[in-house]
């Protein structure tokens, strides 16, 4: 028996942070804009004989495998004695599997990215375990339950939700969080995706950086009552909101520049969010006045970043981008699943 299975990595446009619960109950009109990319999570799920669980990591490039018996309850979810596996395994033991399972896995994201390869991934595995176990699959189920593993190994507060639904619906996605629910609406069109994908350029400034580190800070900021996060991310509510409006009503060019304000306020809510390397890269093209801003993916620190501009001659970002040693990643706008 096999089952394979993929899920899209995203890019957030808008309202990032503001994901993470409970501070989207607590500020006003919260909502969260991304969009479900061609670069994708895989997963393949095949049956063995082998008294254990095998697994090949293409983000790794390794081979592991685990025995049975060595996977136990506190040693998969309460040690860290499996590493860079352990948000696999602890999936797997959701469903109760220890044995008689080969997985071939790719985040589809370079680690490091800030685009949620391993929440795309996560939630990618849940959906074939579901398959492959015969179990009723539900998407908020999903989300919420891989979404706790991934803040259990994390550590550093809640993740957020927005990374989890572009691998299970695809399109652009505006992300709303109420008391005990997550609404999704999904607004693509081919107008839309024509658009974003002609005014955004997915950069990658291959700067890694640790995953939740920045968020943590602007989450404890906001809690201890910090009145620059406080503020901050209040701001980052407006404008997001003020981006979901535009996008509905198609008025581009206004989207266009609350997405590079939006990216401009999320730089002063941590010193860690954009990086000199990345700083030093846009000064100079918005020399060029085609050049609106950047909007760091995710929680920033290095990563990828999109460069949201004008009517920008594509080769003059290619020879900008490889002049500072970074990299153009694809940025194709996926159809609703």
């Amino acid at each position: 028996m096999q089952v394979t299975n993929t899920g899209s990595v995203r890019v957030d446009l808008v309202g990032g942070t503001l994901d993470i619960e409970p501070i989207n109950l607590i500020i006003k009109n919260v909502v969260t804009l991304n969009v479900a990319t061609s670069l994708k999570a895989s997963v393949s799920l095949t049956k063995t004989a082998f008294d254990g669980v095998e697994i090949h990591s293409a983000d790794y490039n390794k081979n592991y495998q685990f025995t049975s018996s060595e996977l136990t309850e506190d040693r998969v979810v309460y040690s860290q004695d499996f590493g860079e596996m352990t948000f696999v395994l602890q999936i797997l033991r959701l469903f109760k599997i220890d044995s008689h399972i080969k997985l071939e896995l790719s985040s589809g994201a370079p680690a490091g990215s800030g685009l949620g390869g391993s929440s795309a991934m996560g939630v990618t595995l849940y959906r074939a375990l579901c398959n492959f176990t015969g179990h009723n699959y539900d998407r908020h189920t999903a989300v919420m339950r891989v979404k706790a593993v991934e803040s259990r190994i994390l550590n550093q507060g809640m993740a957020g939700y927005q990374d989890y639904f572009p691998a299970l619906t695809g399109g652009v996605l505006a992300i709303k969080g109420i008391e005990g629910e997550i609404k999704v609406e999904q607004l693509f069109s081919n107008e839309l995706k024509e658009v974003l994908e002609s005014h955004l350029t997915l950069i990658s400034s291959r700067q890694s950086r640790a995953s939740g580190i920045n968020n943590w800070e602007v989450y404890k900021g906001f809690f201890d009552k910090k009145p620059e996060v406080v503020q901050g991310l209040t701001r980052i509510a407006e404008i997001s909101h003020q981006t979901y409006e535009a996008l509905k009503t198609k008025q581009w060019d206004k989207m266009l520049t609350l997405i590079a304000l939006e990216g401009l306020e999320r730089e002063k809510l941590f010193p860690g969010i954009t990086t000199d390397k990345i700083r030093q890269f846009t000064s100079e093209l918005k020399k060029d006045g085609n050049v609106l801003g950047l909007k760091m993916c995710g929680a920033g620190g290095g990563g990828c970043f999109i460069l949201v501009h004008k009517g920008l001659d594509r080769k003059v970002i290619e020879d900008k981008v490889k002049a500072h040693g970074m990299e153009i990643l694809p940025f194709i706008v996926e159809s609703p699943l």
